[in-house]
């Protein structure tokens, strides 16, 4: 064979980092070491994975293609020195999830899988848009969404089914209205996740042309401070029957009965060039088990 498992190392490490001295930091290399490395691996082939930008490298077209195949083998590489060193059935499997399934739906998942599969896992929340280009830079190993991605490489699987509810505190004025109408939209204070998120993708494209014509007071990424902003009467918002379940049962708030169709799906999303390791279908299972216990 004519690469090590190294050389691909040292390149998946520059393809990420996007520059050698970090790369070789992060793989706790000397910086010669690394550019050598990577200087080997492309002599040995006769080819060029990057382009030289000024102290910067930037994947060039075969970087890129070739990108996903090897994260793909080191992968299977990590996963059988995990079996021969560790005796386990998979290493750290990395998740990240959207706002809502990250703060509501995964720390049950996450203990079941930690108990079943003898294994670690780590969360990362952020909103769609992150999750979407940390799967490309194969930085996590699944995404949990709200929203939905649209990119030839990440495979879209359909899981729970949910729907955004408008809501207010129980003295704001529309409380008492027993459905709301457009004028009731357009006059209201909004309060809404930041643009980016599932939650703001769904809400704008149910909303329609009446979404310009809002006034949206603020935009805040996280839930609690949505809900800590509209018990304060600051305006009235829209979110996840999730993230809102408790709160409702304790009155404190008000679900406010709209004309727009806020259903939506919730999505796993895995790269289509992912490895998909015993940890990888264990976390996958789990979840399309539980969509069919919620049916």
């Amino acid at each position: 064979m004519k690469y090590s498992l190294r050389q691909l190392e040292v390149f998946l490490a520059i393809a990420h980092h996007q520059n050698v001295s970090r790369a070789a930091q992060a793989l706790s290399m000397s910086q010669s070491a690394c550019s050598g490395a990577l200087k080997e691996l492309e002599s040995q082939f006769d080819i060029q994975l990057f382009d030289r930008v000024g102290k910067r490298l930037q994947t060039n077209e075969m970087g890129r293609r070739l990108w996903p195949l090897a994260e793909s083998l080191m992968q299977r590489a990590r996963e059988l020195e995990t079996e021969f060193t560790e005796h386990q059935h998979g290493g750290l499997l990395k998740i990240g999830a959207t706002l809502t399934i990250g703060n509501y739906l995964c720390v049950g998942l996450l203990q079941r899988y930690m108990q079943q599969e003898k294994a670690q896992a780590k969360l990362e929340v952020a909103n769609t848009r992150v999750i979407s280009q940390k799967l490309l830079n194969f930085d996590i190993d699944i995404g949990m969404i709200e929203g939905e991605i649209n990119h030839p490489d990440l495979e879209m699987l359909p899981w729970l089914n949910d729907e955004l509810l408008c809501f207010c505190s129980p003295q704001h004025p529309l409380a008492r209205k027993r459905q709301l109408e457009e004028q009731d939209l357009t006059d209201a204070s909004w309060i809404l996740r930041e643009s980016g998120s599932g939650t703001r993708q769904i809400f704008e494209r149910s909303m329609g042309e009446r979404y310009p014509r809002l006034n949206v007071l603020l935009e805040l990424e996280h839930t609690e401070a949505i809900k800590r902003a509209v018990e304060a009467q600051m305006g009235i918002s829209c979110l996840s029957k999730i993230a809102l379940e408790d709160a409702l049962k304790r009155k404190r708030f008000v679900a406010l009965d709209t004309p727009l169709n806020f259903q939506r799906k919730l999505y796993l999303v895995i790269h289509k060039a992912k490895y998909r390791s015993a940890g990888i279908q264990h976390w996958l299972d789990m979840c399309l088990a539980m969509n069919k216990q919620n049916r």
